[in-house]
């Protein structure tokens, strides 16, 4: 039987041992009780390790590398701050490789903090918002502290947990914190239409973070029988799914269920979770399984990037020399998509960055986060670029034509296309 906490008598010192790496769950999953009490005590553990998702809440600081090394797969959300600080180091890898490193030892995590739902009339405790990685990491971790919160909702998944799980128990009773998206502007709308284009009647569909793919669901109302299968999901997967537009109806598996490895939105998701058979998640080895995304006909991926360049190339991780993105899970998804029958991989992004410079660009400033080998479909607010089977040259003449118009000029003249036998005017797909 697990040991009852108290919020006030918490000594982690007790439960982490120095070297240790403590791990707990992305955006609305972190147990903010649980990791504001480990911060506080940092200084009577010693030195250890913090493997963070994206984060949602500032808990982590630079000031708290003072004893602890930080590391993470990306630098979204409040990691910014640390990776600005130099206080972030990086892991660069795929998120499907996340339950093979866990496994391995590579990623040893040998303390999890975690939220959970109470326990249902057969005992099981539910993960809530988050199941992806945190269920090869249950596997392995030495220790597991639960924050038990009586307002988390209750999610059907792949795992459940009972008492002989978990080690400490921490019951509370606090509304989850909301992370919607920020309010879509005038130039998500136009990608968002530009991208809803291309979702056909029974696509399956996964989306990125942000406020793009919610403005695209919202483009998606007059469509019938979608299905979802993704990484994340917010407030509008709970709009369509209740409006019927999303029924998974037509999805080759998993058919009738939305299938997701966390939820990061608002009140709106969370409620219409719980204990909602309709919505099913699963762990990153699922979610991100490349087999399993090629059996999905239909399969539309959509993500985002740092930038591209005119061959296809994909810097998804750095802006301005600063770490401000990640790998992730968007190259197994978009060949999950180019290997799905009837897929559409999609990287939908503005034009420009907010400083008015060019997110399509002659070279990258970043790392090739997605070879152009891999290229698919390129959307901004100035139309849809179709990547796919094509020479650089002609990839080059659909890159610059849906380039924000005062940099067309300029990136045309930066490098020269490859020579080429072949003849004609490109042609933009919109």
């Amino acid at each position: 039987m697990p040991s009852l906490l108290e919020a006030d008598a918490i000594d982690f010192a007790s439960i982490i041992r120095p070297g240790d790496t403590v791990a707990w769950g992305q955006s609305n999953a972190e147990p903010l009780p649980l990791t504001r009490k480990l911060l506080e005590q940092r200084h009577a553990i010693g030195a250890f390790r913090v493997f963070l998702g994206a984060s949602s809440y500032d808990t982590c600081r630079p000031e708290h590398a003072d004893c602890i090394d930080f590391f993470s797969y990306c630098a979204t959300g409040s990691n910014r701050a640390l990776a600005k600080a130099g206080a972030l180091d990086i892991l660069p890898c795929h998120y499907s490789q996340f339950p093979e490193m866990m496994e391995s030892g590579q990623l040893s995590i040998d303390v999890l903090l975690l939220q959970l739902a109470p326990p249902d009339s057969l005992g099981r405790y539910s993960l809530s918002v988050a199941h992806e990685y945190l269920i090869p990491a249950l596997k392995h971790a030495r220790v597991i502290v639960a924050e038990v919160n009586e307002q988390a909702p209750w999610t059907y998944g792949e795992r459940y947990l009972c008492d002989d799980d978990i080690d400490f128990i921490l019951p509370t009773s606090r509304a989850l914190p909301e992370s919607p998206p920020s309010a879509a502007s005038a130039t998500d709308l136009a990608i968002a239409r530009h991208t809803a284009g291309l979702i056909e009647d029974g696509a399956t569909i996964q989306l990125g973070l942000g406020s793009i793919p919610e403005a695209i669901l919202a483009c998606l109302a007059d469509r019938r029988n979608l299905g979802i299968h993704s990484g994340t999901i917010g407030d509008k997967v709970a709009d369509l799914m209740e409006s019927g537009v999303i029924n998974n109806a037509r999805k080759t598996i998993d058919t009738g269920k939305t299938i997701a490895g966390v939820m990061m939105g608002g009140r709106r998701i969370h409620e219409f979770a719980h204990r909602n058979e309709a919505l099913q998640f699963r762990s990153t080895s699922y979610t991100h399984d490349a087999n399993v995304l090629a059996s999905i006909d239909r399969f539309v991926a959509i993500n985002s990037a740092v930038e591209v360049d005119l061959s296809g190339q994909i810097n998804a991780e750095i802006a301005g020399g600063v770490y401000v993105g990640a790998v992730g899970g968007a190259l197994d998804f978009l060949r999950g998509a180019r290997r799905s029958h009837g897929g559409v991989p999609v990287i939908a992004l503005p034009s420009t960055a907010g400083t008015g410079t060019s997110r399509i660009v002659a070279s990258l400033s970043g790392p090739v986060s997605t070879p152009r080998s891999d290229a698919g479909i390129v959307v901004t607010e100035y139309g849809v670029a179709d990547l796919r089977g094509l020479t650089l040259r002609q990839r080059r003449a659909r890159m610059l034509a849906i380039a924000h118009p005062d940099h067309r000029g300029v990136l045309d003249q930066m490098g020269s296309a490859p020579p080429s036998n072949r003849s004609g005017s490109p042609t933009l797909i919109a």
